[in-house]
């Protein structure tokens, strides 16, 4: 990570440290990085599973991939350049969000693997929990919600994902769903099932296994 343009910075310290947040919000703070192709079903899924975290009281926040390119990232395009600062970005939103307390979820393709390594380098050990929406092309392709696998087929949309850019999908996640599979309600119980198991949605401190 490139050190900040300024030579007068320096990180503050607060008076409320992490194990205050997790039995204030009773939680753990994390980022659940939902990474997939185009139509695999990321914000759906994504929103579903908070949805059921606010049912149960929980701080949650999707930070959804055409959500954040209307304002945060408005100025990036999507050419490999400007992907890979759109990750680095919402990396680091996510991670304050994570530094709350809050439970993150970022609904982005992300298709390189370098980013989303280089995304998890800033996280503590568990706070950093890889989602893969592992749809096949075909699936996601029949769906086309947005009508962008047609155009990008006709040539109308350079570099898309998984027809004229590649998608590297995760080679350990933490979390595998398979939509094609399975609906939405099962998908997000999946996901609620893994972090009840695991202990992050426990308000005690206490450690996280992979």
């Amino acid at each position: 990570m490139k050190d900040p343009k300024g030579t007068n910075l320096t990180w503050h310290t607060g008076e409320v440290d992490l194990v205050a947040r997790r039995r204030a919000h009773g939680h753990r703070g994390a980022t659940l990085w939902f990474t997939g192709l185009s139509g695999s079903g990321k914000s759906t899924i994504a929103h579903r599973v908070e949805r059921r975290l606010i049912e149960r009281g929980a701080f949650a926040y999707v930070l959804d991939g055409d959500n954040v390119r209307h304002g945060l990232n408005r100025d990036l395009g999507f050419s490999p350049a400007d992907r890979v600062e759109n990750i680095r970005r919402v990396g680091e939103v996510a991670k304050l969000f994570t530094d709350a307390g809050a439970l993150a979820l970022t609904a982005f393709i992300s298709p390189y693997r370098a980013d989303r390594a280089a995304v998890r380098e800033r996280f503590d050990a568990g706070a950093f929990v890889e989602v893969y929406i592992d749809t096949p092309l075909e699936v996601c392709e029949s769906r086309d919600p947005k009508g962008l696998y047609r155009k990008a087929r006709a040539g109308e949309i350079a570099d898309f994902t998984g027809v004229s850019a590649p998608y590297e999908p995760p080679e350990a996640p933490e979390i595998r769903v398979r939509t094609a599979e399975h609906d939405v309600d099962a998908c997000a119980a999946q996901i609620l099932g893994w972090l009840d198991a695991r202990g992050y949605l426990d308000g005690d401190e206490g450690e996280t296994e992979r």
